[in-house]
């Protein structure tokens, strides 16, 4: 007989693996966002209006699932009690040679079990 602890775990299980992970993201051209870290080369400027209407798309998703869709972040920072900020670039960051005085970004909140929880431009 199954305990507790192991149906609470096939549930689990089942209600992970059912997720649908595929976001589109209208109007952002993904492949050359990947193509541009720290949006050094300047094409994830376009995407700030797309990705302003659709960030509530971007809430929820895991760590993985968001590097899955928009790659790896320019920045990445620790913060108290587990949560973390993922940091994507949308202007020259300060890292590239035509750094922008003051580059938009977009920002990721991930909660303590590594969800996102607030998106943003700023």
């Amino acid at each position: 007989m199954i305990g507790r602890a192991g149906l609470l775990l096939i549930l689990a299980l089942v209600t992970f693996s059912c997720r649908n992970t595929e976001v589109g993201l209208d109007g952002v051209d993904l492949d050359a966002w990947k193509r541009d870290p720290g949006g050094c080369q300047g094409q994830r400027g376009a995407a700030a209006d797309p990705l302003q209407r659709q960030r509530e798309k971007l809430l929820r998703l895991d760590e993985n699932e968001i590097v899955s869709i928009l790659g790896k972040p320019d920045k990445n920072e620790l913060y108290v009690r587990g949560q973390k900020f993922y940091t994507y670039y949308l202007d020259p960051s300060p890292g590239c040679e035509n750094a922008a005085d003051s580059a938009r970004m977009l920002i990721i909140r991930f909660n303590a079990v590594g969800l996102s929880s607030e998106v943003y431009l700023e």
